[in-house]
């Protein structure tokens, strides 16, 4: 089990994503993250621990970016360290994801982007569905497609990839003002 906040609105997003972490503790308690979008840039900070080491570290860092996603995990694939905990950013810096679930054939599909030259930060199968979502995102951008419309794209065609369960929320630095969930 895991939870999962997002935040749009016209307040900094970093105090009341936090909030909302801590409310959602009980849902997972090893290790725990936020990423803020601010000035076209993604600011994540993770920790392991309780969402109040989360907290320590993330205030002084995080600006006042107002829409962003955080994460509380409970450890399904990969250690219990900071490289592990969410959000995820896909190897090329334009796509952050938090995830809930299990995806089950995250070993191959991570292969096979790696084999397309996708690099990875971390062991689970979270990273490998945000860098997915990226490789066909950006897949979808060469065929002039409005990067609105190839992320929904990009997103579905994933989806339908991945065999498992799934709860997630995405943001991408092309649609600073956007959120995407799905599950």
């Amino acid at each position: 089990m895991c939870g999962i906040v997002g935040y749009i609105g016209k307040q900094a997003a970093a105090p009341i994503l936090l909030d909302g972490l801590r409310r959602l503790e009980y849902r997972g308690y090893d290790s725990a993250g936020l990423c803020v979008i601010d000035k076209a840039a993604f600011n994540t900070v993770r920790r392991t621990g309780r969402v109040d080491n989360l907290r320590t570290a993330a205030l002084p860092l995080i600006p006042t970016g107002n829409i962003g996603i955080s994460h509380t995990r409970w450890a399904t694939h990969g250690g219990v360290t900071d490289k592990n905990a969410h959000p995820h950013t896909s190897w090329n810096g334009r796509i952050a994801m938090v995830h809930n679930g299990v995806i089950e054939n995250f070993a191959v599909i991570r292969r096979e982007l790696e084999a397309k030259g996708v690099t990875f930060q971390s062991e689970t199968d979270s990273e490998v569905l945000a860098n997915l979502v990226a490789f066909l995102y950006e897949t979808e951008l060469q065929h002039q497609s409005a990067p609105g419309e190839a992320l929904l794209r990009a997103l579905r065609t994933s989806l339908a990839e991945v065999e498992g369960t799934y709860g997630i929320a995405i943001v991408c630095l092309d649609l600073p003002d956007v959120i995407i969930g799905a599950r």
